[in-house]
């Protein structure tokens, strides 16, 4: 059995468990945010926008470095054409509104999952997010758009295979951290918490590798109704966790 990872580093609250670094978020609820209004899920969708940008002011307030948001799944493109026709255009358009604030305010934005099947337009506007900001380094935010836990896991097992196949690795030398190097997340540590709104108690193909250790907390507020102070409470509960890491707990 491999070893355990080493906590976080950062300030310890009076529990002793380290200051989380990285949260990753599933968003969960704006369509029944949106029914409950009596609004099209499209609205739903708008208003999640906005809590997203709230999430991003709230992780930095909180003294976070890395947030990553779940915004299109792999198993999304099962919804109706329009939906996702939506879905495509809320990113589009939050990447042209927020790009420079984003750029002013030192943040670097890295896109995760699959570009292969995405517009070319999409692609590119992808593409300028993550040049325009890659050597910024107050804040990181990743985007999980086209992702999937285990498509992530293929196309990393595929890139070290052929890898190994080229003779530049030999299959004997692949470890955890060296296949850490293929997936979309090499360049970020793993979450310390994970968030999932809405009510729903399932993990739906999130960071599967890099949530292994992660501590998740699921709250009851519909995605849209996020706020500061409800990332804060999420941040208070992991506070009350203990983090054993396979280990043996204090208690």
């Amino acid at each position: 059995m491999s070893a355990a990872p080493a906590p976080s580093a950062g300030p310890v609250e009076d529990g002793g468990v380290p200051a989380p670094k990285h949260v990753a978020i599933i968003m969960d609820g704006n369509g029944r945010w949106a029914k409950a209004r009596g609004l099209a899920r499209t609205e739903g969708h708008k208003a999640g926008v906005e809590a997203a940008r709230r999430a991003v002011e709230a992780a930095r307030d909180l003294g976070l470095q890395y947030l990553t948001l779940y915004s299109f799944s792999t198993e999304n493109w099962r919804r109706p054409a329009g939906e996702v026709r939506d879905l495509m255009g809320l990113l589009r358009q939050f990447i042209v509104d927020d790009l420079p604030k984003l750029k002013r305010e030192g943040c670097k934005v890295v896109i995760i999952g699959d570009r292969e099947n995405l517009s070319m337009d999409l692609k590119a506007l992808v593409h300028r997010a993550e040049s325009e900001t890659r050597d910024n380094a107050s804040f990181v935010l990743q985007i999980a758009f086209n992702y999937g836990g285990r498509d992530e896991i293929v196309r990393a097992a595929r890139a070290a295979a052929k890898t190994a196949a080229s003779g530049a690795l030999k299959p004997e030398d692949i470890t955890e951290k060296t296949f850490e190097t293929f997936l979309d997340t090499k360049d970020c540590p793993d979450p310390d918490l994970v968030i999932r709104t809405s009510g729903e108690k399932r993990i739906s193909n999130y960071l599967l590798w890099q949530a292994a250790y992660a501590e998740y907390v699921f709250l009851d507020v519909l995605w849209p109704d996020f706020s500061k102070e409800v990332f804060a409470g999420a941040i208070e509960e992991y506070y009350r966790r203990e983090r054993r890491y396979g280990g043996v707990g204090g208690n």
